[in-house]
């Protein structure tokens, strides 16, 4: 009896303990899809500027842009500077980030969409001003916002953004989560300040990886660290990354060629 009682506890045990890291890596997956899709925003939307601002007159007429996607598509259409009218769009593949496959430069009215899209992404900026929020950004650093509409609700994401060469801006990055009319119900802060990686040591080192902590707050690697990894890893020589959760006590380590999350222990 004794021994069927022990042989029982060890496959409750090992049972349990399949089932811990099956939910883990579920949420690192899910984790991976919300990264992808930031990453894919973010990246159509650096590159369809560049676009737009070689263009003087479009340039000069350049009211902002929203970025939307349907399948595998992505699309960025630019407002004018009396937010009525696109200027241009721009239409990506998500297999293709790096040029578009369409490019359309005229002035035409908004569709029923980038109407929606542009009246709700306003909507929820002009409640970021609330004090609570706290929002601030340091200098030589820049706010992205990566607006993404869901089925039930619209996420408005902020992460850093700078100019200065060999740095990577982990941190001071938030999600807003908004209802169908956009009125904010939900908002998180993900790290607590800006943490700029170095990619290069004091000598010009090349630095091969990067780690920062996460407070109990946040306790896995987040998607908004992942995308800010890819969006400039691309441009220093550094492949992955780490994060040490202290809520589960474990590393999460990032890379850049598999776009795969691994757990190690400490």
């Amino acid at each position: 009896m004794r021994k069927i009682l022990i042989v029982l506890i060890t496959v409750l045990i090992t049972a349990l303990t399949y089932s811990q890291k099956d939910t883990l890596q579920v949420k690192l997956d899910s984790i991976i899809e919300e990264a992808n899709l930031l990453y894919s925003y973010e990246k159509v939307a650096w590159n369809s500027t560049d676009l737009l601002m070689s263009n003087r007159k479009l340039k000069k007429n350049y009211g902002g842009y929203i970025i939307y996607h349907s399948n595998d598509t992505i699309y960025a259409s630019f407002i004018d500077k009396t937010q009525k009218n696109r200027i241009a769009k721009y239409c990506f593949t998500t297999s293709d980030l790096s040029k578009p496959f369409e490019s359309i430069i005229k002035k035409s009215d908004l569709s029923k969409i980038e109407k929606e899209l542009l009246d709700i992404k306003i909507k929820i900026v002009n409640q970021l001003s609330d004090p609570k929020y706290k929002i601030g950004f340091p200098n030589g650093f820049n706010p992205n916002l990566v607006f993404i509409k869901d089925k039930e609700e619209y996420r408005l994401y902020i992460i850093m953004g700078t100019t200065e060469s060999g740095v990577i801006p982990f941190g001071n990055d938030y999600l807003f989560t908004t209802g169908m009319k956009g009125n904010i119900k939900d908002w998180k802060k993900f790290h607590s300040r800006l943490i700029p990686a170095q990619s290069k040591g004091p000598n010009g080192e090349i630095v091969l990886s990067a780690i920062h902590s996460h407070l109990k707050g946040t306790p896995y690697i987040t998607a908004t660290d992942i995308c800010t990894f890819r969006l400039y890893a691309e441009l220093c020589e550094m492949k992955e990354f780490m994060v040490l959760s202290t809520a589960n006590g474990k590393y999460f380590k990032y890379n850049l060629n598999t776009n795969k999350v691994e757990i190690a222990e400490p």
